[in-house]
């Protein structure tokens, strides 16, 4: 079982745009020092979107010899092919990843129907620990709790990463999903309450500026004990709104450029964040310790 707080981790670029590995192994660093309970390994926040698919193998086989199995690393293999996903899922297997993170197909927009045997193919074909990734607003398309619910009964798919956003859609996932399915968040605002609601912990880009004191939340809210949990959530909780002001990892990125952890690359599509949510993230960032 996976819980508590699971970093989307950034892929590190120089300025040419290509994978800053230095940068890279000083981030896993970071996180086993802070106590990050796994590591998610090119999900959207790695830019998974336009690395190429050799690439994509490539920083998941690097993250996964960096941690050298002190904390789970989870490999994002999500994609709307599913002979494409069935792929990236193999390689993550062959490298050694403890899980594979698999989105909804995004942009073809398939029936509830289709999500079901695109997902149960996967599963049917590797067999490694698999984790479902339900965010519609990257995806246009929003998989049911019932389409959920049927697919917690299939064998290696584990758990879901539901980033609906609402404290209301994880519960109706506790309540019908079979009982050792794991439920986690993917929306860094509602993590806490999440969390409080049977939850059992949060991917999240806010954890990639501040990884000690999401640990520290997403211990407290698991638990059960809601003052200790607000007590850290209001030193951070202005990052999980100032981290999103452009298309995630533009923000996050910028974050730890100015922390000096990282360079300023991106690539196109995305661009460096506008000068003029400079100042308010950086204070967002005192606020929480991280500068």
């Amino acid at each position: 079982m996976f819980q508590g707080s699971m970093v989307a981790l950034v892929t590190p670029m120089l300025d040419d745009g290509s994978v800053d590995d230095a940068a890279l192994a000083a981030l896993v660093e970071f996180h086993i020092e802070a106590g990050t309970d796994a590591i998610v390994a090119v999900g959207t926040t790695g830019e998974s979107a336009t690395l190429t698919v050799p690439e994509h193998a490539q920083v998941i086989k690097r993250i996964i010899d960096l941690v050298d199995k002190r904390v789970p690393v989870i490999a994002g293999t999500g994609a709307n092919a599913t002979a494409e996903a069935i792929a990236l899922t193999a390689h993550a297997k062959e490298d050694g990843a403890d899980a594979c993170l698999l989105v909804t197909p995004y942009y073809n927009k398939p029936t509830q129907e289709g999500l079901f045997q695109h997902f149960k193919s996967i599963a049917d074909a590797v067999d490694i620990p698999q984790i479902l990734y339900n965010v519609p607003g990257r995806t246009a398309l929003d998989m049911s709790p019932e389409t959920t619910a049927r697919l917690s009964r299939v064998d290696n798919i584990i758990g879901i990463k539901e980033a609906y956003g609402t404290v209301e859609r994880i519960k109706e996932l506790v309540a019908s999903c079979v009982d050792d399915f794991m439920i986690v968040t993917g929306d860094d605002a509602t993590a806490m309450e999440s969390m409080l609601a049977g939850a059992k912990g949060d991917i999240s880009v806010t954890a990639n500026v501040v990884p000690r004191e999401m640990h520290l939340m997403c211990k407290a809210a698991i638990a059960g004990d809601r003052e200790t949990a607000e007590a850290i959530e209001a030193r951070i909780s202005d990052l999980h709104t100032e981290l999103f002001h452009e298309s995630n990892p533009i923000p996050v990125k910028w974050a730890l450029h100015a922390m000096g952890r990282i360079g300023s690359g991106i690539r196109l599509p995305l661009t460096v964040l506008d000068s003029k949510y400079h100042a308010s993230v950086s204070a967002a960032l005192r606020k929480a310790g991280a500068l």
